[in-house]
């Protein structure tokens, strides 16, 4: 039976590892050839070694999504690999909890420029790719619940995530008449890397918990399949969305 993706290409940035490496995967498995990128190369190997093992296509390319000569190479790379590119998964993110008195300019700029201008890069590199095709494609932004919620010590991070989807929207629009669908998922709190000091702190996790009505962080497979959803013919009629998924710690 035909795997629902065979014959795309997906980009997954800050693909190396966390929810990006479980978004590669999810893709692949699904029948995609599948390009992860990050500043890592240590990380990217391991991916790909992990897609050889799984029986699907990867290739791994270093990028910083801050450049947008890096970026533009990355698009390039993935054509010239695998000769087109259907579905971009904008990924890439940091995190820094500070007040906003403390916070520095520098500290300001490294968020929104790996958040907010890593994905319009991206984004762009591959719109135009996806145009230049003219058989349309996905692009999917990770932004984040925060980018909706009032957080205290998260300034810069919602700010850049909040950017991210107003971003989605209006690319969305612009990019339709392409065929090119662009949405957005909102993420709460899900078991990554960028959390792992998080959960080893007792009272600061049963803090967190206390604000999802769920009671858990999200696990990497529930974000998965809405990846591969957004990715295939199911979004085909659907554009400039934001799906939150976060146990309710929105609505709440």
């Amino acid at each position: 039976m035909s795997k629902i993706l065979t014959g795309k290409v997906a980009v997954v940035t800050g693909g190396g590892r966390g929810l990006g490496r479980a978004f590669a995967h999810a893709l692949g498995a699904e029948g995609a050839q599948v390009v992860v990128a990050s500043r890592n190369q240590t990380d990217l190997d391991r991916v790909v070694a992990e897609a050889a093992e799984a029986d699907y296509k990867a290739v791994a390319i270093q990028t910083d999504v801050t450049s947008e000569e890096s970026v533009n190479n990355l698009v390039q790379q993935s054509v010239d690999h695998f000769g087109s590119v259907d579905i971009l998964v904008n990924n890439s993110g940091v995190v820094l909890t500070k007040p906003l008195v403390d916070m520095t300019v520098d500290e300001w700029d490294r968020l929104v420029d790996t958040n907010l201008r890593g994905t319009f890069l991206a984004a762009q590199a591959a719109a135009r790719q996806m145009i230049a095709q003219a058989r349309g494609g996905k692009i999917i932004n990770i932004a984040s619940n925060f980018g909706l919620k009032g957080i205290p010590n998260h300034t810069g991070y919602s700010a850049s995530k909040a950017g991210v989807i107003g971003f989605t929207r209006s690319a969305a629009v612009e990019l339709s008449r392409h065929n090119i669908q662009v949405n957005a998922i909102a993420p709460g709190y899900f078991v990554t890397d960028m959390n792992t000091e998080v959960r080893a702190n007792h009272d600061l996790q049963e803090r967190i918990l206390k604000t999802i009505p769920a009671r858990r962080m999200g696990e990497a497979d529930e974000l998965s399949s809405w990846i591969v959803s957004l990715a295939g013919t199911a979004s085909d009629f659907m554009t400039g969305e934001v799906i939150v998924i976060d146990g309710g710690q929105t609505v709440v």
